[in-house]
């Protein structure tokens, strides 16, 4: 990689990191090529992004970001799995460390906290934004389905005692 091209990357993370809600750092030592293409297909279905590049250009691109404490992280083989959604790239990065015994999660940053392995593993298990805004909406939704059904209760039984006359007399 030329000169050019590392100054290109370091500002291109560097902006990721700044703009970025969640960043998860994993070791990858091991996993195969078609491992990693399968990571980043499941992550870019959860709207994630998961990027390798070099130690010392990541920390670069760490400075003067929130996230600048997770630089100890990149030590080793490692990989950076980032979204604006918080939960997807642990989410993601959790499902595939417990099936992948290569792939372990190190920790990681939401803002400007610092995370270990088992708070991005915490952060895994919350629900999605998306699935947040489902259960909201069904809320609300729940008590006018109610309301509703309460209203048109009296009425239905008006109908049906009425209906019921209507057929005695008929009958008689």
């Amino acid at each position: 990689m030329e000169r050019a091209e590392k100054k290109e990357l370091v500002a291109t993370l560097n902006q990721v990191f700044k703009t970025t809600g969640v960043i998860v750092v994993a070791h990858n030592k091991g996993l195969t090529v078609n491992q990693v293409n399968d990571l980043r297909s499941k992550m870019a279905q959860a709207g994630a992004t998961v990027k390798v590049a070099k130690n010392r250009l990541a920390k670069l691109a760490l400075d003067g970001t929130d996230a600048d404490g997770i630089k100890n992280l990149f030590i080793g083989p490692t990989m950076v799995a980032y979204a604006k959604d918080p939960v997807a790239a642990p989410k993601v990065a959790a499902a595939f460390a417990k099936t992948n015994e290569k792939f372990v999660v190190l920790g990681g940053a939401l803002g400007k906290t610092i995370m270990d392995a088992n708070a991005v593993k915490a952060l895994a298990d919350l629900p999605s934004l998306d699935e947040l805004r489902a259960r909201i909406v069904g809320m609300i939704q729940t008590p006018a389905t109610r309301i509703a059904g309460v209203l048109a209760a009296p009425g239905g039984q008006i109908a049906r005692v009425v209906g019921a006359y209507s057929r005695k007399e008929q009958t008689a």
